[in-house]
């Protein structure tokens, strides 16, 4: 697999995470390292670290039922070992409250930026994502 390949497969692996609920992969794919960030239009609105990022995601993921997501126009940029790769962003689902037994459905358009840095294979060092 090339380079670019491994890069998407490994972006595509995080937001896969929210389809099929296996949140495992997300500490797989991502650098625990103190020079991992990350940060989105989401509250907490601070740049968070790795532990930080990872149970948000995990919370987020179990929170939205039926979740899917596109990515679109990715450009993918490496230089050595490092990649970033910016992209246009949907995702969608059904936002779940389990104290009320209610849920309503979200469609986020957005992109996001993704850092990414070659050890045995790639990390993920930095997210951004924002809504459009």
């Amino acid at each position: 697999m090339s380079d670019r390949e491994d890069i998407i497969k490994t972006i595509e692996t995080f937001f896969e995470a929210g389809k099929t609920k296996d949140l495992t992969p997300l500490r797989e794919i991502q650098l625990n390292d103190p020079a991992f960030s990350s940060f989105s239009d989401l509250p907490p609105y601070d740049l968070k670290d790795y532990k930080t990022s990872v149970e948000l995601e995990e919370l987020r993921f179990v929170s939205i039922s039926d979740y899917d997501y596109s990515i679109r126009n990715p450009k993918i940029s490496i230089f050595g070992d490092v990649a970033v790769v910016a992209f246009e962003l949907t995702q969608k689902g059904m936002l779940v409250d389990t104290k009320a037994y209610t849920g309503e459905f979200m469609e986020i358009q957005g992109r996001a930026t993704f850092v990414l840095v070659k050890k045995e294979s790639w990390k993920i060092a930095h997210i951004h994502l924002s809504k459009i």
